[in-house]
């Protein structure tokens, strides 16, 4: 379900640190990590995601929320922004 919200989401960044990024920026509307990824990264993402007071979705695999934003590669987190 949450890899189609990434699908029909008009604008998203890709990856941990623009996700912090837009976070810390007040830009994100709703962040989804990937289950898979180092713990270490999502925590982070989690904190910032706390901190901001934003919505975080898991998803269980980086592979198939890569997908989901049109990118070859996996994707730890992905934020949907304004």
């Amino acid at each position: 379900m949450s890899y189609e919200k990434v699908l029909q989401a008009g604008k998203i960044v890709v990856g941990t640190k623009q996700t912090i990024r837009a976070l810390k920026e007040g830009k994100a509307l709703e962040v989804i990590v990937a289950e898979d990824a180092d713990s270490s990264i999502i925590e982070k993402v989690m904190e910032a995601a706390k901190d901001a007071n934003v919505p975080v979705t898991k998803v269980d695999s980086m592979k198939k929320l890569g997908k989901a934003c049109k990118i070859q590669v996996g994707a730890a987190a992905v934020a949907i922004i304004r």
